[in-house]
């Protein structure tokens, strides 16, 4: 016990033990970094690979950039000052991003995300999308600015939906899909008329319901699917959007707590951002490299990247 104390007291035993954890926490980060890229370039290889033999399932008829209308980059939002384009996907945390990408769009010192109106960043004009700029500027900044993307597994992310819209009160989507699936596929060939009604008398679509009305051939006939159930390569076109840059950017590291502070270091600049959101079902990162294929990378359950 002495011996000990003596140890604890002596400088040099100290510095001793804090130079073996510093190294210990390197070798760990470098092990890390490592682990994370080879994951990554497995990642861009599958979207690759997959982009590549499902060609009319993930472009419908399209061939590239020059094929997608301005209507369809209506989730990209872009940040100059960062150098970095998001793909906002609802249901898939957007929120707490846009929060981030508003916080940095007011510049340092850097506001907590979450002080940030949920509602308010959803209000349009709050954040620049890039389908506002000249179509020449579009293809530039997709070509040299980070791109990246957040999903989820396709089947908890239309359950999400579900719940949020149809088992809540939702005036505007009971008015907008609730009656119509109810007297689809609900049995009821004269729907309450309102969500209030709905609610009073116990009537409400089914998750079944909502399924069908997906799985429906009629349903997009003249209408594509609403953006918080449309598939997610249908939001973003990661087989469409592409770069030739060969630069390399750093990972965005994933955190099993939420509000730790994480740092994305990017070629020209350091921000600083909080994690918001929950660790369960919440993926990380589509970024570019030399390859010049994006990565689509998933955390859920399963490593299997989902278009």
């Amino acid at each position: 016990m002495a011996l000990c104390r003596e140890l604890l007291q002596h400088p040099g035993f100290i510095g001793l033990i804090f130079l073996m954890f510093s190294y210990g926490w390197d070798m760990y980060q470098q092990n890390r970094a490592e682990r994370m890229h080879n994951l990554q370039e497995m990642r861009k290889q599958l979207l690759k690979e997959n982009c590549k033999h499902d060609k009319e399932a993930t472009s419908k008829r399209k061939h590239g950039f020059e094929d997608i209308s301005d209507s369809e980059l209506k989730h990209l939002i872009v940040d100059d000052k960062h150098g970095i384009i998001y793909c906002y996907i609802p249901k898939v945390a957007c929120t707490n991003w846009k929060r981030v990408m508003f916080v940095l769009k007011q510049g340092e010192p850097y506001q907590d995300p979450s002080s940030i109106s949920g509602s308010m960043v959803h209000v349009p004009g709050t954040l620049p999308l890039l389908k506002s700029l000249p179509r020449i500027e579009i293809k530039a900044k997709l070509k040299h600015y980070t791109k990246f993307l957040f999903v989820r597994d396709p089947f908890i992310r239309l359950t999400s939906a579900y719940r949020d819209k149809f088992e809540k009160d939702n005036d505007f989507y009971y008015d907008t899909f609730a009656r119509d699936i109810l007297r689809l596929y609900g049995n009821q060939p004269n729907p309450p008329q309102t969500m209030a009604e709905a609610s009073a008398s116990g009537v409400h679509i089914s998750f079944y319901n909502f399924i069908q009305y997906l799985l429906d051939p009629q349903t997009e006939r003249e209408l594509p699917f609403e953006p918080h159930w449309r598939q997610m390569h249908r939001l973003c076109h990661p087989c469409l959007i592409q770069t030739k840059s060969s630069s390399s950017f750093p990972l965005l590291w994933t955190t099993s707590s939420s509000s730790t502070p994480l740092l994305w270091t990017t070629s020209s600049s350091s921000i600083p951002l909080l994690w918001t959101t929950s660790s369960s079902s919440i993926p990380l990162l589509w970024t570019t490299s030399s390859s010049s294929i994006p990565l689509l990378w998933t955390t859920s359950s399963s490593s299997t990247p989902f278009l």
